[in-house]
């Protein structure tokens, strides 16, 4: 009986979870603790957060990891706290300090903000030494820890806002709002550059990850206790939440058994949509379905029945 229960357990752990991912671990380590906790071994983060960070870290786990190809330009959200007076070679405080180090440095918050500024809109930003970027084939930070030259190319990538908040001694808080593939890192870098007396990253806070926010989050604890008391349906985003910027349409049940037989539908008022979510019931997301042709849909994303019925588990 227990093995039965923990078998349709392991089936109903399917949706997207955000963890308030803790200081000093990896987003890879996150994945694993959450692996052994649910007992589940599809488990996918949607995009890293460095060891020092901490934040909104949104995994999919069981058959929505599908919809991660989604997620790949997700817009994200900051708050940290950058360290003006030496650089550093990570551009963050777990490297060692590089250049001149100012112990002292006049900072004015006026002249923080007039220079945080010149960052916003479409920039161009060369990626950290230290990051997981790759120069034919082989990671920077492996070369980088190596003492090899490092050599990657500026990228343009777009910062809808940064705002310096507050300024004490050698410390400036900030908020920021990017585009992906921005690195917080190298913006603060380049700020103490801009400023003359060198800056790193000292502490950072994800608040964002397009749709899921801080609020959303649970630490790993709180996964951990949610599980044992059977409480699982806590845990995840609702599925209705679940990419936005596509309409959501209910199937009835000869829709659902086309969609899962892999026919295609037609949805006359869907005929400007280029994607679409297809319910069966309030929770259960059984499609993405794409448009081929006029009001004409097929879904090349088909979820397995019942993804998001979650249970209370057994004790």
């Amino acid at each position: 009986m227990h093995d039965e229960s923990a078998r349709t357990q392991k089936a109903s752990m399917n949706g997207v979870l955000i963890v308030d991912k803790p200081k000093n671990i990896t987003s890879h380590d996150v994945v694993n603790q959450v692996r052994r906790i649910v007992q589940h071994r599809s488990v996918g983060h949607l995009g890293t957060l460095d060891p020092l960070a901490t934040g909104v870290l949104p995994l999919v786990i069981g058959n929505l990891t599908r919809i991660a190809q989604f997620y790949n330009g997700s817009e994200k959200a900051y708050e940290g706290v950058a360290r003006f007076g030496f650089a550093t070679n990570t551009y963050d405080a777990d490297g060692e300090p590089t250049g001149v180090h100012s112990p002292s440095p006049s900072l004015s918050l006026d002249d923080l903000k007039v220079a945080a500024r010149e960052f916003e809109g479409f920039i161009e930003q060369a990626p950290p030494p230290f990051s997981a970027k790759k120069i034919n084939g082989v990671r920077a930070y492996t070369m980088a820890r190596k003492g090899q030259a490092v050599d990657l190319k500026p990228v343009t990538i777009e910062v809808k806002e940064l705002q310096i908040l507050s300024v004490s001694e050698d410390r400036a808080t900030f908020r920021a709002h990017v585009a992906s593939g921005t690195y917080i890192r190298s913006i603060v870098h380049e700020l103490g550059q801009r400023i003359g007396c060198g800056a790193h990253l000292e502490e950072l806070r994800r608040t964002s990850v397009g749709e899921f926010r801080l609020q959303d989050a649970h630490s790993l604890d709180r996964v951990g206790e949610l599980v044992a008391s059977g409480e699982v349906e806590e845990l995840f985003i609702h599925p209705r939440k679940l990419l936005p910027q596509f309409p959501a349409v209910m199937a009835d049940e000869e829709m659902t058994a086309r969609i899962r037989s892999g026919l295609s539908v037609n949805l006359p008022e869907f005929s400007q949509a280029a994607r679409i979510k297809v319910f069966n019931g309030q929770r259960d997301l059984i499609a993405i379905a794409t448009r081929i042709a006029g009001t004409l849909f097929h879904a090349p994303i088909v979820f397995a029945a019942n993804p998001i019925d979650l249970i209370k588990l057994s004790s």
